[in-house]
């Protein structure tokens, strides 16, 4: 992970979806990425509970490597990208081709670079998808289908009809082969699955830094994926081979960390601090309301598993036989408890990608020449949070955080 590769993630906040349809919300593709990723995540679990075998690791990757081809092609629309591919094939093999020339200069890591060439070979049909991802695969592309369906759904409140139905039309064909998973079928249906997902979806309306203007605007849904990815990204940097749960469970945690704010809104750091007891007092609060209102929404089979993500989020921790989690340090989380069996998590790693997301969000603006004293106090406030030298979980904060703002 370095600057250039940050920054050009970074551009997702600025890709506009449906951008000639009239639209009630800012639609963008870092907010896509992320309601995709959640949806993933719901299939998956009910497959999973059905003993169908799902690569999570596999799908993580793929979601990165799907939002980095939309980032480099955000002026093709997908109609035109399948149309050629069905019938410009060496034309769209020479695309995928120029799309991956656009990153090499930008990702350092070897076998990160590999994985993505695969992908890309996958996607393209030109590299077969193993026979043991395929049911992973095909829960992916669902959620794909059907988180373009809900923003369809969503801009269907202020377009007229005569609009849409093409679109609509063409969407529910592409749909139909995964109306078999059950995950798609509850949502379709709208059984408590959907209201689950309702919830989720107030983060893509819920916009940080709602004190000051800035540019881009970032909602705390493509925030909570954007941690994610990077905290995907700095773990690769830690130098660690890192067990595949661990991987899978840092990537979510950073996805579902704000879950809470679904319900208690977005409270800005400020006004979290303003006393030395508040923080404390704001956590315990969101964790009543969550058992409250969102546990209720939750499916037997997942919802242990997201509380871990979702509790004590920015610690380094393990689960512990009687299903709670136990804080530990980052070298017994190498030494002792980097197994499956654990499902470890780099907590702090998770703290470190949020506050730089906060950075390239301040910074960013600042830079676009849209500035405040909210967004210096934040930037000059991230930078004073990481001395020069400190260590996060392998990560020499310090430096990273000083080379995004040169």
């Amino acid at each position: 992970m370095n600057k250039k590769l940050a920054l050009k993630i970074f551009e997702g906040f600025s890709i506009q979806r449906w951008n000639d349809l009239i639209r009630p919300f800012e639609l963008v593709e870092m907010d896509k990425a992320g309601e995709k990723m959640v949806i993933a995540y719901l299939f998956g679990k009910y497959e999973e509970h059905k003993g169908v075998f799902i690569d999570w690791k596999w799908m993580v990757y793929a979601s990165l490597f799907d939002l980095l081809k939309k980032i480099a092609l955000c002026d093709i629309k997908a109609p035109v990208q399948q149309l050629l591919k069905k019938e410009y094939t060496q034309e769209y093999l020479r695309l995928d081709e120029w799309v991956l020339n656009q990153y090499r200069p930008l990702i350092d890591d070897d076998d990160l670079f590999s994985q993505f060439t695969i992908y890309i070979g996958e996607k393209a049909g030109t590299i077969q998808i193993p026979e043991k991802k395929r049911a992973t695969a095909k829960v992916f592309s669902a959620a794909h289908k059907y988180s373009t369906m809900r923003e369809l759904q969503m801009l269907s409140v202020v377009n007229e009809r005569e609009r849409l139905v093409k679109i609509e039309t063409e969407l529910q064909a592409q749909i139909q082969p995964y109306l078999d998973l059950e995950g798609l079928q509850m949502m379709m249906t709208r059984q408590r699955t959907f209201d689950f997902l309702l919830k989720i979806e107030q983060l893509r309306f819920q916009t940080r830094w709602n004190q000051t203007p800035r540019v881009p605007k970032t909602s705390v849904l493509g925030h909570s994926y954007f941690v994610a990815v990077m905290t995907l990204l700095l773990g690769r940097d830690t130098g660690i081979k890192m067990c595949s749960r661990r991987i899978i469970n840092n990537f979510f945690s950073g996805l579902f960390h704000d879950l809470p704010e679904s319900v208690t809104r977005d409270i800005i750091s400020p006004v979290k601090q303003a006393t030395d007891e508040l923080p404390d007092i704001v956590k315990k609060i969101e964790d009543e309301i969550v058992g409250r209102e969102l546990v209720p929404l939750m499916e037997s089979f997942f919802v242990d598993e997201l509380m871990y993500y979702t509790s004590s989020e920015f610690v380094n921790r393990i689960k512990i036989d009687n299903g709670g989690m136990r804080e530990v340090s980052w070298e017994e989380l190498n030494n002792t408890y980097n197994n499956d069996s654990f499902e470890p998590v780099d907590g702090r790693l998770v703290r470190l990608s949020d506050h730089l997301g906060a950075l390239l969000e301040a910074d960013s603006s600042i830079k676009h020449g849209i500035t405040s004293a909210h967004l210096v106090h934040g930037r000059e406030g991230m930078l004073a949070h990481y001395k020069a030298g400190e260590i996060i979980n392998g990560i020499d904060a310090g430096s990273l955080f000083k080379e995004i703002v040169e």
